[in-house]
């Protein structure tokens, strides 16, 4: 394959008819994560894909199942760690298949079980399910998996994280062994090499980004004030910004608190969190989508599940517990190249926490101030092979300073 990016998704071996969908979705340009993955995976070789979110796996995979499953009978078997990204990836594949007949299922809990039989017995030959869910049907003997030629492992280091590593071993034995499996995620802990290694074929590796790598068009600082300190700034932060904002919260209880707090400033709000039903889920990411919503909060149960263009910014109100996820939440913000910003708030007690997140995105966050917020600065080693971006730290500018260009107000 030539070095150089191609600019249409011709000469990928995509089938002719496969092309000429996907110049009616309107795709014209392959990221290079496709570029990478679908020759490979139209050849039939197992995948191990790492890529940061928002660069269009869910189409890297679903492209190639297609093409395959439409030469033959067998079946398609995709596995994600959220019944929103479960959603998510069959809204795209149903976009590809269904020119060719081909229909799909989502095997997902808080939703009915009764309509996901009728669609397996309605002939989905593909099936998009969450691992607790898929493991209901193969109990209960309403699915079956002994026809599946690809099977696909999307976000695995986010299934491992939320403990699917037993239910993820489990269908792993209920597959065919002559199988082609793909997996995709943004991370790839050692765990995963390990399963990987005991029920992958000579998987081939493609990394278009470093692991942990966070996307390079997103602006990110963090600013370190007191906890009692940190709603205020939050206000401060949303009268700054116009555009809709993903505010991730540690708790469930911290996000339905902040939710209500959000809505007493005067924004429009909703939450996402395991408390709330599949139904009321979606209904709160609808609304985020077109707008009846500003703020969207989030636990981290949502922070790969969110496909919506056009976030402006990303606050983690809370940090992550676990540095990797910080990478999958602020690639919810610049997503399909447009640019995006990430703003997180962090206690001073904290200074271990942000080094391990600065660790794992190879890089030195700014930290920025604020008028009418007292900031502090943390102390920070000199910067040595932490693999520092060069940007400063205290003496970052903050986003208010940025905008001095744009005629707002000026402070010190």
């Amino acid at each position: 394959m030539p070095n150089t990016h191609p600019t249409t998704f011709f000469g990928l071996g995509i089938a002719p008819k496969v092309l000429e969908t996907l110049e009616r979705m309107k795709f014209q340009i392959p990221t290079p994560i496709q570029y990478k993955a679908i020759p490979l995976a139209v050849e039939g070789k197992d995948i191990m894909g790492i890529a940061q979110t928002g660069t269009g796996k869910t189409l890297a995979f679903a492209i190639p199942m297609v093409q395959r499953l439409a030469q033959g009978t067998s079946n398609g078997l995709i596995v994600v760690p959220t019944r929103e990204l479960a959603l998510q990836v069959d809204e795209t594949i149903r976009k590809v298949a269904v020119p060719f007949g081909i229909k799909s299922t989502v095997l997902i809990g808080g939703a009915s079980m009764e309509e996901q039989i009728r669609d397996i017995k309605r002939g989905a030959r593909i099936l998009v399910a969450t691992p607790g869910r898929l493991i209901d049907h193969l109990q209960r003997g309403t699915a079956r998996l002994n026809n599946v030629a690809i099977l696909v492992l999307d976000e695995a280091d986010r299934m491992f994280d939320m403990g699917f590593a037993p239910q993820i071993e489990q269908i792993l034995r209920e597959v065919p062994k002559e199988r082609q499996t793909m997996l995709f995620s943004a991370t790839m802990p050692r765990d995963i090499m390990v399963m990987a290694g005991r029920h992958m074929k000579l998987p081939i590796n493609i990394e278009v980004a470093p692991q942990g790598t966070a996307a390079e068009n997103v602006v990110q600082e963090i600013f370190v004030v007191k906890r009692e300190s940190k709603i205020l700034l939050l206000q401060k932060l949303l009268g700054e910004y116009r555009g809709s904002v993903l505010l991730f919260s540690r708790t469930k209880h911290g996000a339905r608190k902040l939710t209500r707090d959000i809505k007493v400033m005067g924004h429009s709000a909703a939450e996402i969190h395991s408390d709330k039903t599949l139904a009321q889920r979606r209904q709160a990411l609808e609304g985020f989508k077109v707008g009846r919503y500003r703020v969207l909060v989030a636990t981290d149960i949502a922070a790969r599940g969110i496909d919506v263009k056009g976030i402006e910014v990303v606050i983690n109100f809370d940090l992550p517990d676990d540095a990797e996820n910080y990478v999958h939440r602020i690639g919810r913000t610049g997503r399909a190249g447009m640019e995006g910003r990430a703003i997180s708030i962090a206690t001073p007690d904290q200074a271990d926490l942000i080094q391990a997140i600065e660790k794992t995105v190879r890089s030195q966050i700014t930290q920025a101030q604020h008028p009418d917020v007292e900031t502090h600065t943390l102390y920070r080693p000199p910067a040595g092979g932490s693999g520092s971006s060069g940007r400063s730290s205290g003496g970052g500018r903050s986003f208010v300073n940025r905008n001095l260009a744009r005629g707002r107000r000026r402070f010190r």
